[in-house]
């Protein structure tokens, strides 16, 4: 496995490009996610391919498909959103991220991550707050403002969120928060009233 991985990746870097698509649909989950990299690297990453990979049974793949699409938006045909019900928490935690870094947003974004405020996985949560500070519509405030009392690690993330956002609600939330147990929260408040 190792060894067909990094010819995969290798395909990648020197234009082997028959090498990169015949992993498509290798037994190993891992070469089939390290062709998708391979494949953005050539060019060639069609939005087929990342509509196959982001419903592979392997979080594997779906996770990587997630980060190509993040990382190259292929359009309004290749949507992130039906991985924000996935049953792996690391595949909706990247597809959470991957959701704030697109322009446009998908349509629909906005209602779904607010949806995964409540999620059991602090890393989802976090992801889903970060996205909906990153798109700044203002549907996504109040999830914002209710990860403000989440645990530390997203009541940061929730902070820094409320950057493109103004309005009493949110001059409170960040009041609060420059008295924060955690510095680093106490810290992105500070910052961001200054």
């Amino acid at each position: 496995m190792a060894e067909r991985r990094a010819a995969v990746a290798e395909a990648g870097h020197t234009g082997d490009r028959a090498t990169a698509l015949a992993a498509r649909s290798d037994p190993d989950p891992g070469v089939r996610a390290t062709a998708l990299g391979a494949l953005r690297r050539l060019g060639t990453l069609s939005p087929a391919d990342l509509l196959v990979a982001l419903a592979d049974p392997s979080p594997i793949v779906r996770r990587r498909a997630a980060e190509e699409v993040a990382a190259d938006d292929p359009g309004p045909t290749v949507s992130l959103l039906g991985l924000l019900d996935d049953p792996d928490p690391t595949v909706i935690e990247v597809a959470a991220w991957g959701c704030g870094e697109r322009t446009p947003p998908e349509p629909g974004a906005v209602a779904a991550l607010t949806r995964l405020v409540d999620h059991d996985d602090a890393l989802v949560r976090e992801a889903a707050v970060a996205s909906l500070g990153a798109i700044g519509d203002p549907a996504g405030l109040p999830a914002i403002l209710a990860a403000t009392r989440d645990r530390a690690t997203v009541r940061r993330r929730a902070v820094i969120a409320l950057a493109p956002f103004d309005g009493p609600e949110v001059d409170a939330a960040l009041e609060r928060a420059t008295t924060d147990r955690d510095w680093q929260v106490r810290q992105a408040a500070e910052d961001l009233l200054s």
